[in-house]
């Protein structure tokens, strides 16, 4: 299964599998990113944000030394919010990506999240007002972000464009309005936060889901969930397998992240979820939405409502 490629709306295929670096540190990712490549990953996601790509490329670097093709590996970055508000902040963002992955393109660059912050505030990520709470761009439009990043594709330098944490709502908004339409919309996605709204809504618009927090979070009471263990048990698995194997199922990438070797490899192991396995984690999902139990983990203080539905 490591091998599973979904394809893109612009015709290239992108693994079904793809190691995550975020909260990655140091020495410790560069490790991580270097195993998971020489060990069968043929994906990697990063972001400026994350503020680690020096040492992801430091990884590349190295699983490119080792005999790992460049051609043969999907990368991709994400322009925050500091960085959308002009093309040529844009462009900034996609170069700084670039130079610290050791890169000459990537396979795909997303938005980061459908805000702006000011580009001259008082931090590069995270610029703040004197009260403490985000200095947010209010007058700048998500719509214009895509316009910004419509025009840097045409850079040579990124192969695709897409968006990242996109509901429903802000893709609607959007697509009136898109020349290029988003390759990819990278959302947290589990059994406990299925979004199928959103799901079902991008694969109606040729629109590739990517799944991050697949796992929800560290210590998820998904783990020890009696319909993930059930599912576990058909299979003859661990839990974590089945929560990354969900995903995949339903036709969306998912991206799994460790440090360890023996979880990178764990990692690996998806497995064909059937009709029944998947009828088991659906109903699980619908009886959390009807308990109001549905869980979102990633939800940054932006104050700023993007339209997520409260149940999925």
């Amino acid at each position: 299964m490591a091998d599973k490629t979904f394809k893109l709306n612009t015709g290239a295929e992108i693994p079904a599998l793809c190691f995550g670096t975020w909260q990655g540190e140091g020495d410790k990712v560069k490790s991580a990113v270097s195993y998971a490549l020489q060990n069968g990953y043929k994906g990697v996601d990063c972001a400026y944000c994350y503020a680690n790509e020096d040492s992801v490329g430091a990884g590349l670097a190295e699983a490119f030394k080792a005999g790992v093709k460049r051609e043969d590996i999907f990368v991709t970055s994400k322009v925050w919010c500091t960085y959308v508000s002009s093309p040529e902040r844009v462009v900034e963002s996609l170069e700084k990506s670039l130079k610290a992955l050791g890169l000459e393109y990537l396979d795909l660059l997303m938005v980061h999240w459908p805000v702006a912050m000011n580009p001259k505030g008082n931090h590069d990520r995270f610029p703040t007002l004197e009260n403490g709470s985000r200095d947010i761009l209010h007058g700048h439009s998500h719509i214009d972000t895509w316009k910004n990043m419509e025009l840097v594709l045409q850079t040579g330098k990124v192969k695709a464009i897409g968006v990242s944490n996109y509901s429903k709502r802000y893709l609607e908004q959007l697509l009136p309005h898109a020349t290029v339409i988003p390759a990819v919309n990278q959302i947290e996605n589990h059994p406990s936060l299925p979004q199928q709204e959103i799901v079902d809504f991008c694969k109606t618009k040729g629109i590739h889901v990517m799944a991050y927090s697949p796992f929800g979070s560290t210590g998820s009471p998904m783990f020890t969930a009696e319909p993930v263990v059930k599912v576990a048990e058909r299979k003859s698995v661990a839990p974590g397998t089945v929560l990354l194997s969900y995903n995949v199922a339903r036709g969306s990438t998912v991206i799994a992240k460790s440090v360890t070797p023996e979880r990178i490899q764990e990692n690996l192991k998806i497995v064909d979820l059937d009709s029944e396995d998947l009828d088991i984690l659906d109903n699980y999902s619908k009886d959390l939405a009807q308990k109001g139990e549905l869980k979102r983990y990633v939800y940054p203080p932006f104050g700023i409502d993007f339209g997520f539905p409260d149940k999925s």
